[in-house]
């Protein structure tokens, strides 16, 4: 048994002096505008509903931005940059438990492995109490046992 099949409408938006001027591609003559675009599906559902004559709820809307090349241009170079920032932060964080677990090693205080990293004594304890349930757990965490000193003669 085949299910209902939804429609489903494009909203073509293109800025439009501080406005979103919205186009139905598949129904010529269907307008609307939006001032903010997260109110462009609400605005064009209207307008097919309206026009349709049909439930706002009974289909559904695409939204599909048109930039001009230098905006389009800049927004992708700008989500580019955020991704690739995104990876080095996380590649920067597993470096951070990685020096944790070598320091914690040696038995440094938090505090002493906090001014090497750069970072508050509280964000090691954060780091280390992590180990215990995810990546910091093994035994490079642990610290190293080191034999009772003997007083020197």
């Amino acid at each position: 048994m085949v299910g209902d099949m939804r429609s489903t409408y494009t909203a073509i938006v293109e800025p439009d002096q501080g406005w979103w001027a919205i186009r139905i591609a598949e129904l010529p003559g269907v307008f609307s505008q939006a001032k903010r675009l997260d109110r462009v599906e609400v605005m064009a559902r209207d307008a097919i509903a309206l026009f349709l004559d049909i439930a706002p709820d009974s289909f559904d809307v695409v939204v599909r931005e048109r930039l001009t090349p230098e905006a389009a241009l800049a927004v992708s170079e700008a989500r580019q940059a955020r991704a690739e920032a995104t990876e080095r932060q996380k590649a920067a964080s597993e470096k951070a438990r990685q020096a944790v677990r070598t320091l914690t090693r040696l038995g440094l205080p938090q505090r002493d492995i906090g001014r090497l990293l750069d970072v508050s004594h509280q964000r090691v304890g954060q780091l280390i109490r992590a180990g215990a349930t995810g990546p910091l757990d093994d035994e490079a965490t642990r610290p190293v046992r080191r034999a009772a000193r003997r007083p020197c003669r």
